[in-house]
């Protein structure tokens, strides 16, 4: 059966996968809110989707979004709520991923990945979380990673804030009224621009050699479908989706 029309809310969505989960939600007929820092990419974005929106009836409202500032994660809610009277589902995709031994002790790097990763993915669930219980209905989806689920070289501090995510969002499933979804995707190897931020000579080598074998990210944007797509009493709590060369 098809997918009725939701109001979707997708953070990161400038590149990468929330950019290609913003498209295919955008296909699959829903109105996707679309967030992040580079406005410029966005616009692009609702140009590329608009032949899409125009067969299946969704489209694509492009806001600027930081999500460390609470305040502005906020906005993006109301600002999303005000335009359709609803907000359906919270797509939480924004992330960083400067790889670096701990040694190397680039704090500031520690810094942001936490903000980002793990501050960013609360900041939407304190937006989200009370206008889904007012209307009794709602879905949170984060976009976790396999490094929620270990962790190696380099990735420390990347992966304690994937495991963040993953437990906070799995905290968030036992404490929310059954009316709410909540789902974790983790993605392994993708192609995206999260390795175009490693400042880290050594960790940049070894994420060439890493990401030989990566998947594109329309493989996460179906998995991301597929949970949305499913009836009210099903909640698909985790997706894990690697390429098949990752071990």
């Amino acid at each position: 059966m098809p997918t009725a029309p939701k109001v979707v809310l997708v953070t990161g969505a400038s590149s990468g996968i929330g950019a290609a989960v913003a498209t295919r939600l955008v296909a699959d007929g829903h109105q996707v809110v679309a967030g992040a820092r580079r406005t410029d990419r966005l616009q692009a974005l609702a140009e590329t989707t608009a032949g899409a929106a125009d067969r299946s009836g969704g489209g694509l409202f492009p806001v600027r979004l930081d999500v460390t500032d609470r305040a502005d994660v906020a906005d993006f809610v109301a600002a999303a709520r005000e335009r359709y009277g609803r907000v359906d589902v919270l797509v939480s995709n924004a992330g960083i991923m400067p790889l670096s031994r701990l040694d190397s002790l680039l704090v500031d790097e520690w810094d942001r990945m936490i903000d980002v990763n793990v501050r960013g993915l609360l900041h939407g669930i304190a937006a989200a979380l009370p206008v889904f219980t007012a209307q009794g209905s709602g879905h949170f989806v984060t976009v976790a990673s396999t490094g929620a689920r270990e962790v190696v070289p380099t990735a420390a501090v990347y992966c304690g804030t994937k495991y963040a995510a993953r437990a906070i969002t799995e905290g968030l499933r036992q404490e929310s009224s059954p009316f709410i979804r909540v789902t974790t995707v983790s993605p392994g190897v993708v192609t995206s621009e999260l390795a175009d931020t490693i400042t880290d000579p050594g960790a940049a080598e070894a994420m060439r050699t890493y990401r030989a074998h990566a998947i594109g990210p329309d493989a996460i944007a179906g998995a991301v479908s597929y949970a949305l797509a499913q009836p009210p009493d099903v909640d698909v709590n985790e997706i894990v989706v690697r390429p098949v060369h990752q071990r």
